[in-house]
């Protein structure tokens, strides 16, 4: 006991005289004692400036350390310094550094001891600059991108053609730099190496869905037989612009914004257009058939119609309510796919008609059938012809610049058959067209000259004096007729009542009523109405006191803006039925559709007159019906 004793004082003294002589030693040779590292490497031996220079030179090499980031099959590289390297503890390295050789020697024994029973090592700890980091991943990551591609639809010669999609690739950004920011934390005590993460870019259209495109399910079809060059342009170009689109379940298509800008540079040509009640040139002038030709067709595959609005007059290729108009974004003609599968939009212009059809997976019961039935509710008569002068025309001549149109209000019906039996029968529209009086344009009175006698003829002798020609050559245009009348001349004989509307085009010339009376060789006078059908005073406005047949409907079918009319047959009722004309039929049982015969008209004119101008004028608003 006493031996121990004796032992446990000469080690206290031991550690005293050591102690003791460690501070006769100079601050700048003490050196730090076995297990402390820095980054790994032994501290032992070196003093405290040693060791803070072995410190900066590992910052040194972390800076310069390189990064690499494979992308796909390359790699590039940069250095940690380039990503604005940080070392971010240098004042917490520098301070446990210094804490042996600022210690007491009581505070150095016990940190040795420490040291020796738990080993310390000193980490440095760094960083780099996320906006840095972000910037050299979207850099250098372009290259992996591969645009996907949707899949397409082709039709020609009757035939779909598909061709496949293909799947996009694109860099993960977020991925890529979380795995390199990882990495780079993981140390650079040597080269550093991340892999940059890809994503998938799936199409939306695949060639899966696509060909479920193989059923007709609506087609219509309108003539345009009566048109001009231009109007026949408009009208095969703008079909062009929405022929081919696809609709998604739930994908709304714009005729507005499919045909616009309605411009000389888009392929569109001047044509007559209504604004304001009158007749206009207006550059795209007649795409308002295609919009109407286009709601047709989506009738009857019975898609949704988002907005469609009638135009303000009456139109003469297809009945009153099944019209659709466009000017600008304020009429539009907007369809919506409401199947789970997508459609096919055709249109095209062929041997004087255009077309539009529907074409998509057919899923509606088999024996199913709808057709629509449009029914005039009343007429309004147009009224007398406006008087405008035009000093440009030779003096007591007369030009028609626009025709007449009777007001109509009418209502569109959609009948649902099954097996032949009717299940169902609703209004999908009703609406109002402005009457509008024809236009003429006549030239100055005609100057008052003296009558002359035929030679030799008595003042007396009963002969009655005739109007002086012009004297520049033509013939009268405005000679006194029988009676004192002064009115214009018109051959055949017959004096139109100037109070009169203009006769309608019959909607169907190729089925003329049979109880029409012939008119006499060179004869334009129309045929006598029976009383059921004589029209209404001038600005009246008459509600048919009877039904009316398909093919016998009293309203007037006004021809396309700019078109001319021809007098009408006589309109016959020949049953009590409603004034409803059944249009179009869908049979769901062949899976084709039927579009109605539609009237052929006369060729429109553009009416210029003798200054060389249109004698309509070109004011090209977005309230211009086309």
């Amino acid at each position: 006991m006493e031996k121990d004793r004796v032992r446990a004082g000469i080690a206290v003294w031991t550690v005293v005289l050591s102690a003791l002589a460690a501070l006769s030693v100079p601050a700048a040779e003490t050196t730090f004692p076995e297990g402390l590292s820095l980054e790994g490497q032994a501290l032992a031996g070196l003093t405290l400036e040693e060791a803070r220079e072995m410190a900066e030179g590992w910052a040194q090499v972390m800076a310069g350390q390189t990064v690499v980031l494979e992308v796909g099959d390359e790699s590039v590289s940069t250095t940690a310094a380039d990503l604005g390297f940080r070392w971010e503890n240098e004042e917490a390295v520098r301070e446990a550094l210094s804490a042996y050789e600022n210690s007491s020697l009581v505070k150095r024994y016990m940190l040795t001891v420490d040291y020796q029973e738990d080993p310390r090592d000193v980490r440095l700890e760094t960083s780099v600059d996320d906006e840095a980091l972000r910037a050299f991943v979207e850099e250098n990551c372009k290259g992996l991108e591969a645009t996907g591609q949707d899949a397409t639809i082709l039709r020609e010669n009757g035939q779909f053609y598909v061709t496949p999609e293909v799947t996009g690739v694109e860099a993960d950004i977020e991925a890529t730099i979380s795995a390199l920011q990882g990495a780079i934390g993981a140390g650079l005590d040597e080269p550093v190496l991340a892999k940059a993460v890809t994503k998938e870019d799936p199409p939306r259209i695949t060639a899966q869905a696509l060909e479920t495109i193989q059923d007709v399910l609506g087609t219509f079809s309108t003539d345009f037989s009566s048109s001009g060059a231009a109007r026949s342009t408009n009208l095969s170009v703008g079909a062009g612009k929405i022929n081919g689109h696809v609709l998604m379940p739930g994908e709304t298509l714009s005729g507005y914004d499919c045909l616009q800008p309605f411009t000389v540079a888009n392929g569109y040509q001047t044509a007559a257009a209504y604004e304001n009640g009158q007749v206009v040139d207006s550059i795209g002038g007649g795409v308002c058939q295609i919009a109407t030709t286009l709601y047709n067709a989506a009738l009857l595959a019975e898609l949704e119609i988002t907005q469609r609005q009638n135009h303000s007059m009456s139109v003469g290729y297809v009945k009153p309510s099944q019209d659709a108009a466009i000017a600008g974004t304020y009429k539009d003609i907007k369809i919506t796919n409401p199947y789970e599968t997508p459609i096919y939009v055709e249109g095209y212009t062929e041997g004087r008609r255009l077309y539009f059809t529907i074409y998509g997976q057919e899923n509606r019961p088999a024996g199913r059938q709808i057709r629509f039935e449009s029914e005039t509710l009343s007429v309004t008569d147009p009224g007398a012809p406006r008087e405008v002068l035009n000093p440009s025309l030779q003096p007591g001549t007369r030009k028609q610049v626009q025709s007449a149109h009777r007001g109509i209000k009418s209502r569109l019906w959609k009948v649902v058959l099954v097996d032949g039996v009717e299940t169902e029968r609703s209004i999908l529209t009703t609406d109002t067209y402005n009457a509008s009086p024809a236009v003429v344009q006549v030239g100055p009175p005609l100057p008052e000259q003296p009558a002359l006698t035929q030679p030799g003829a008595s003042p007396g002798g009963g002969q009655e004096p005739v109007q002086q020609a012009p004297g520049d050559g033509t013939t009268p245009t405005k000679p006194l007729l029988p009676g004192g009348e002064d009115r214009p001349h018109i051959p055949g004989g017959m004096l139109p009542d100037p109070q009169a509307p203009e006769d309608p085009q019959p909607l169907e010339p190729e089925t003329a009523d049979p109880q029409e009376q012939p008119k006499k060789p060179g004869s334009s006078a129309p045929q006598p109405l029976t009383p059921e059908t004589q029209p209404p005073e001038p600005g009246g406005t008459t509600t048919l006191p009877q039904p009316w047949t398909e093919g016998t409907t009293p309203q007037t079918q006004s021809p396309e803006p700019g078109g001319t009319t021809s007098q009408t047959q006589p309109l016959v009722p020949e049953s009590r039925t409603p004034q409803v004309q059944p249009q179009t039929w869908g049979d769901r049982s062949s899976g084709k559709t039927g579009a109605p015969s539609t009237p052929t008209l006369p060729e429109a004119t553009d009416l210029p007159d003798p200054s060389g101008q249109s004698g309509r004028q070109l004011v090209p608003t977005v309230g211009e019906e086309r």
